[in-house]
């Protein structure tokens, strides 16, 4: 089986999921173009003429209007709770030592900041660290059980255990193994982390069309070729979904860590602020927390959109409904 006639089958697949019109993938498999009824209208609906059934590259300009439409709406809505959480402090409807003033949130992030951000580059490399294993760890599995009824009836149960057991009750065990370093923090990352992962790869590599996995046997393809061209890039819209989950999750795996038996990190300035009733101490490491787990999300995401520029949920524009 040549290399070309896989990708084209690949392409073929990506078509269909993207587009949801079989004359347009099959003209994207065969590179020809589909003739139209009208040849002022475009062979695909809302595309213009001419550019193969693929959506026009948006301009720079496109892409600032488009990022600034998506921003003003959480941006308003975070105005009106920092609105609320300012007026409700300021008049003291609930006295300060319980919820600061963000002025007074603002003065302890400033004046204690080296050792905050000390704190949360702890956090950030248990968080990385955790999550870059929970994913290669994670995809293997999903791979080995997608792949073999063997491993996937004796893998699937002994997983959803792992997921069922509640990790704060075995972050005691796992100080008492492993010290208070940070391979406590790391692996109850992993264990978070690690079930969205496989969930979502064991779905996204069992949705691959057989009849296009039939056809690629048919032209001798062999199992790593068909992985590798029409499997994995066929599960990436799923697995990409699992990793936004993961890497979420991979922060507050690393926060119950430190609960447990830490020197440094977010989770014992945490516990800290909360022995000493320090409250801008703890508004104050919760928003680095969320910061963390926003920026991940975000890194994830735009790796998303490199990854899978093809996916319809990618593309601006798209209507989600029949009508």
């Amino acid at each position: 089986m040549t290399e070309n006639s896989l990708d084209t089958a690949g392409r073929q697949a990506a078509a269909e999921a993207a587009g949801g019109d079989p004359a347009a993938a099959a003209s994207l498999a065969s590179g020809t173009s589909t003739p139209a009824e009208d040849p002022g209208r475009s062979t695909v609906a809302g595309r213009p003429p001419g550019t193969g059934g693929r959506p026009p590259r948006p301009t720079l300009g496109r892409r600032a209007a488009a990022f600034a439409d998506s921003l003003w709406r959480p941006a308003l809505v975070l105005a009106v709770v920092f609105a609320a959480w300012w007026f409700v402090a300021a008049q003291e409807y609930v006295p300060n030592y319980l919820v600061p003033t963000p002025a007074q949130v603002w003065e302890t992030m400033t004046g204690q900041w080296s050792e905050l951000a000390r704190h949360t580059l702890v956090t950030l490399y248990e968080t990385v660290l955790g999550f870059v294993l929970a994913a290669a760890l994670g995809l293997a599995t999903a791979v080995a059980i997608a792949y073999s009824r063997t491993l996937d009836k004796a893998l699937y149960p002994i997983v959803l255990f792992a997921q069922v057991i509640p990790k704060i009750a075995i972050a005691p065990l796992l100080v008492v193994w492993f010290g208070l370093g940070l391979t406590p923090k790391i692996i109850l990352a992993v264990l978070i982390a690690f079930f969205p992962v496989v969930i979502s790869g064991v779905a996204g590599l069992r949705s691959t069309d057989p009849e296009l996995l039939d056809l690629a046997a048919t032209m001798g393809a062999g199992p790593w070729r068909t992985f590798r061209k029409i499997r994995f890039p066929n599960a990436l819209p799923h697995l990409m979904a699992g990793l936004k989950v993961a890497v979420t999750l991979a922060v507050v795996g690393a926060v119950v860590g430190e609960f447990v038996g830490a020197s440094e990190g977010l989770g014992y300035v945490l516990l800290l602020a909360n022995g000493n009733l320090d409250a801008p101490l703890l508004f104050a490491d919760l928003i680095l927390m969320s910061a963390i787990g926003i920026v991940l999300f975000v890194l994830v995401e735009i790796a998303e959109a490199l990854l899978i520029p093809w996916h319809a949920s990618r593309r601006a524009g798209v209507s989600l409904t029949t009508s």
